[in-house]
């Protein structure tokens, strides 16, 4: 069946913006109910959808799910993240790998854009980082779209979280993200956010 594209696009459903973004919460306090693998499968293949740079798609995950995975993770920890994340059922380290470009055949094969980036670390490096974090956000918001909770955090030692699980290697942790079904007693009322007129103008 061929789709007529030149048909304008309808906004997706109020509910859908609700669940992903206006009634959307970051929660820290979590039911004791299991997240299926293939939740965590599907939000996946749904964020890596989203757009980066030449396809570059730097965004590397860990999924810690046993208390002796959360242990190794516990060091790197600020003191106050430290309960939620051993108490949420899954953890996501999201990371990226600075040598993404070796990639770039198979996932941008109109142009030789590996060229752009052997050579010249600094460029592969910053790339990685920009569109590791933009994947971050597009991971999830894919879980929230699934019915997921989450708790994204920066508070951690990214050396101490490299040094265990990526040790040696060219993937760089980013931000961590729990993961499950939130409690909604736990919730801090919503903080306020910025004006439009106070973020954004027209040039």
């Amino acid at each position: 069946m061929k789709i007529d594209t030149s048909l304008p696009r309808n906004r997706i459903d109020p509910r859908a913006l609700n669940q992903v973004f206006l009634e959307a919460r970051t929660h820290n306090g979590w039911q004791d109910r299991e997240v299926p693998e293939e939740l965590l499968r599907e939000a996946l293949d749904i964020a890596k959808m989203g757009p980066t740079s030449a396809n570059c798609s730097p965004l590397r995950i860990v999924f810690l799910r046993s208390p002796e995975a959360k242990e190794r993770l516990r060091p790197a920890l600020m003191e106050g993240n430290v309960a939620k994340t051993m108490a949420a059922p899954v953890t996501a380290i999201l990371a990226y790998d600075v040598e993404f470009h070796e990639h770039l055949p198979v996932l941008f094969p109109h142009v030789d854009a590996r060229a752009w980036f052997v050579g010249n670390k600094p460029f592969a490096a910053d790339t990685a980082y920009r569109n590791g974090t933009l994947q971050a956000g597009y991971f999830i918001i894919a879980l929230r779209a699934l019915g997921l909770d989450t708790g994204p955090m920066t508070g951690f030692d990214p050396a101490k979280v490299d040094a265990e699980f990526f040790p040696g290697g060219t993937v760089k942790s980013n931000i961590l993200v729990n993961i499950g079904y939130g409690d909604p007693s736990k919730l801090f009322p919503r903080s306020p956010r910025l004006s439009f007129e106070q973020i954004a103008r027209f040039a």
